[in-house]
């Protein structure tokens, strides 16, 4: 699901938990929607003097509207100024992970600069050409990589042996096979500060995102062959994403093999909460990881995973930097939640370099 976290760690394996039951795909109830009038009358005098007024009052809103929305235009055009230029990866492959799994990766940048790996949301999202550029390539050796199922990984959207534990075996796996001995991490924490509790699921599901854009999840109901369920979730999905709704971003909805894939297997995390023991089982690991320098990055207005999980990481976390966002919704592409990753990483840049 995206507050986003920076941090320079080395994963360490942790003990596996027993594989839950798999799902296909995963629908739920419907949501009660009321019902909205799109229309109003206003009764007028008939002055031609309150006829004019009440015009030139609808054009100053739609002008006022209309200059908002290009200014919100023009910072969404504005967002790759805060991102380093596009490059190419300069090595590539596929690591077998297990006797079902085989992952892609990639490495770009400084072959012989400081590691860092990218972890792709969702879960199921797989990586993009676009994740790179979150870094310096002068500075870093960047190495991305698809979780099981998702991206170019294979099999395809496969939910079996799909879990947090085996995504962290992988990572472990990957950095064993790629030589690193420590490397900095950066997340999208499934897409967000998304501790996977049950106020979290329920506010995604039923309360929070789907009764904002109930309008988006009816679709998924009426949908019942699988991919065009996938689809209608996806698209759904894409446009609880940003502050405001991104077009490109939504008709990701109509891609099959993205759609499939990222359906599946985020419902398919969702459902099993994570794979975890307890509903707070993450923050009750943070003494693990607390002396470990971390920049979490919030977008204020996130209806995907709602500043409140944020805010409660900071509390039990304070020691970290944290970051609100206070013009951004979900996306990394966001411009605001750009600009405080790349200087999240460049931060990081200067005190491994020791300039602070």
């Amino acid at each position: 699901m995206m507050t986003h976290w920076v941090w320079g760690l080395r994963i360490s394996s942790l003990k596996t938990l027993p594989l839950a039951s798999i799902h296909p795909l995963y629908l739920f109830p419907r949501l009660p929607i009321s019902s909205l009038s799109t229309h109003q009358h206003l009764i007028l005098s008939g002055k031609r003097k309150l006829r004019l007024q009440v015009r030139n009052c609808v054009h100053s809103i739609e002008d006022q509207l209309i200059m908002a929305l290009e200014g919100k235009a023009k910072e969404f055009s504005e967002v790759n100024r805060n991102l380093y230029s596009q490059i190419e990866p300069y090595s590539s492959g596929f690591l077998k992970v297990s006797d079902i799994h085989n992952i892609y990766w990639e490495q770009s940048g400084n072959p012989n600069g400081h590691p860092v790996v990218f972890l792709h949301g969702g879960p199921g999202g797989g990586t993009s050409p676009s994740n790179r550029r979150f870094f310096d390539p002068e500075f870093y050796r960047i190495i991305l990589f698809d979780q099981r199922g998702a991206g170019k990984s294979t099999p395809h959207a496969c939910l079996e042996e799909n879990t947090t534990w085996d995504l962290i075996s992988d990572i472990e796996k990957l950095r064993e096979h790629l030589e690193v001995p420590e490397w900095q991490v950066t997340g999208l924490v499934l897409r967000g500060i998304f501790l996977l509790r049950k106020k979290e699921i329920d506010w995604f599901y039923e309360g929070g995102a789907a009764a904002i854009f109930p309008d988006g999840i009816e679709d998924i109901f009426f949908c019942f062959p699988q991919l065009a369920a996938a689809k209608a979730w996806t698209t759904w999905e894409m446009m609880t994403a940003h502050l405001i709704p991104n077009e490109e971003n939504i008709k990701r909805g109509d891609d099959d093999n993205f759609s499939l894939a990222f359906a599946r297997i985020e419902n398919h995390y969702f459902v099993n909460r994570g794979f975890f023991p307890s509903d707070s089982f993450l923050l009750d690991q943070i003494e693990k990881i607390r002396h470990i320098k971390c920049t979490i990055v919030q977008g204020r207005y996130d209806v995907c995973c709602p500043m409140m999980s944020a805010w409660d990481l900071h509390k039990a976390w304070p020691e970290a930097d944290f970051k609100v966002v206070p013009n951004a919704g979900h996306s990394a592409n966001e411009p605001g939640i750009a600009a405080e990753l790349v200087a999240a990483n460049e931060m990081l840049n200067r005190h491994y370099q020791g300039k602070e």
